[in-house]
């Protein structure tokens, strides 16, 4: 049986970004949203969520490339000079894993955004990371100890499958090869830990090598291609309006029902 989550990441980003969640979900396939809480818009992304009960709403946790909720006094290790999280991916990655003081600091920030979450009084469908940052080790962990204390039941797992991609895609095999091995040891860890916690997930992720650039023709040819199991594709209809007209084209629709494919959230796993 095909399942197909549908997600807008970067809810509350900008009121762009919310209204283009919305209209894809009032008017298309959208099923899900990711919600940053520590964003410019995140008030306005909330009160339409609330207007929207049959939009399923995530947390997007934000621990690079972002602003934290917490003042840099409290994680002093994680921001800049400008109170901001750093950009660089990399180098944040070996700062988490190498000191313990840096870890404390993740968990602290971690658990504000998911405080903040619960206080929305939104159902919390899921949650992913910016970047998928959560595939590091060190943040999988923290990730599920803090998650458990909110009641979390369901995480993305980053797993973007060779063929399936590059059959849909047409592009860049190398590319995606190369990033297809680099992240395996990573998934199969994170994979292993949420199976380990009990934690639901999708088993396989269309969107990550092709962000940004999910057009009516790709997203029809992941439809085609979709393996059998629970799959997301994510979308970002409010930097892209190619991705909002795909997702509220009406050849969508009749692509789900020739493929059989049944569209669901996180929560109905």
């Amino acid at each position: 049986m095909k399942r197909l989550i549908i997600t807008g990441d970067d809810f509350g980003l900008s009121l762009k970004a919310n209204e283009a969640i919305e209209e894809a979900h009032r008017q298309g396939a959208l099923t899900t949203a990711s919600l940053m809480v520590g964003a410019s818009a995140t008030v306005d992304a909330v009160e339409r969520a609330r207007r929207l009960p049959t939009l399923k709403v995530g947390l997007h946790l934000v621990l690079v490339d972002g602003v934290p909720l917490l003042s840099p006094r409290e994680i002093p290790d994680l921001v800049d000079e400008k109170g901001l999280f750093s950009p660089h991916l990399v180098r944040s990655g070996i700062n988490f894993f190498m000191r313990p003081e840096v870890k404390k600091q993740l968990e602290a920030e971690m658990d504000a955004q998911f405080g903040a979450f619960y206080k929305t009084g939104l159902y919390l469908d899921h949650v992913n990371t910016h970047h998928h940052l959560h595939l590091h080790p060190t943040l999988s962990c923290i990730l599920l100890k803090v998650g458990k204390k909110y009641g979390m039941r369901a995480v993305r797992l980053p797993y973007e499958p060779l063929i399936p991609s590059w059959r849909a895609s047409r592009n860049a095999f190398f590319q995606r090869l190369t990033t297809s091995l680099f992240l395996l040891p990573w998934i199969t860890f994170l994979r292993k830990r949420l199976k380990h916690e009990n934690v639901h997930s999708n088993q396989f992720l269309f969107g990550m090598n092709d962000s940004s650039r999910m057009d009516l023709d790709l997203f029809l040819c992941f439809l085609q291609h979709l393996p059998q199991g629970v799959t997301e594709i994510y979308f970002h209809p409010g930097d892209n309006t190619n991705e909002l007209e795909a997702l509220t084209h009406p050849a969508i629709p009749q692509a789900l029902l020739s493929s059989q494919i049944q569209t669901i959230s996180f929560s109905d796993l």
